[in-house]
């Protein structure tokens, strides 16, 4: 049970490294399409979403 445990908390690991990565990606593509196409840049585009530990953090201070 342990090592399942371990085993899937290392292939979530992985995942979300890879998602991370290729959202880096994306953002570069999309920014080289706007240029090529003329257009000015996204804004807000580069942003990054926050994590379950900052959601948590703000719903406390929202909740008082």
């Amino acid at each position: 049970k342990a090592k399942t445990r371990e085993m899937l908390r290392q292939d979530q690991e992985e995942l979300d490294k890879e998602i991370d990565n290729l959202r880096k990606e994306l953002r570069v593509k999309v920014n080289r399409l706007y240029e090529a196409q003329g257009k000015p840049e996204l804004k807000g585009f580069n942003l990054n979403p926050m994590s379950a530990e900052e959601m948590k953090l703000i719903n406390r201070i929202l909740e008082g």
